[in-house]
């Protein structure tokens, strides 16, 4: 009986499993992907209508994203842009679009405080 085992185990193919190496991340990496997470969310707020100031949040929105697609993570220029980012929310005088423009201001600040998770 053991016989055939060894026999059924030696028609089978061998399937050897490859394991992928996983990127380790930085926490610039982190905080890069959680800043694209803002910007996509704040994209899908903004009202298919025009509001006042429309324009300058659709053109921070261009300049942040020319700024995630650089190789190099320079946190003084995210910070930058957030400070930018409060510039256009005080001059928008829709007050629910303010408020949403808020929420997506205090997002991106938490979004540059994340750190890789430590096991």
């Amino acid at each position: 009986m053991a016989l055939q085992e060894q026999e059924k185990a030696l028609d089978q193919p061998v399937v050897k499993e490859k394991k992928k190496a996983k990127k380790v991340l930085t926490d610039n990496d982190v905080k890069r992907k959680a800043v694209k997470l803002v910007i996509a969310h704040l994209k899908r707020k903004l009202p298919e209508n025009e509001f006042s100031g429309k324009q300058q949040i659709l053109d921070w929105i261009n300049d942040m994203e020319e700024l995630l697609a650089k190789e190099e993570f320079v946190i003084v220029d995210y910070i930058a842009m957030r400070r930018n980012l409060n510039d256009i929310i005080e001059r928008t005088f829709d007050e629910e679009m303010r408020f949403r423009l808020r929420d997506s201001w205090y997002s991106m600040g938490k979004a540059l405080d994340k750190k890789v998770k430590q096991k």
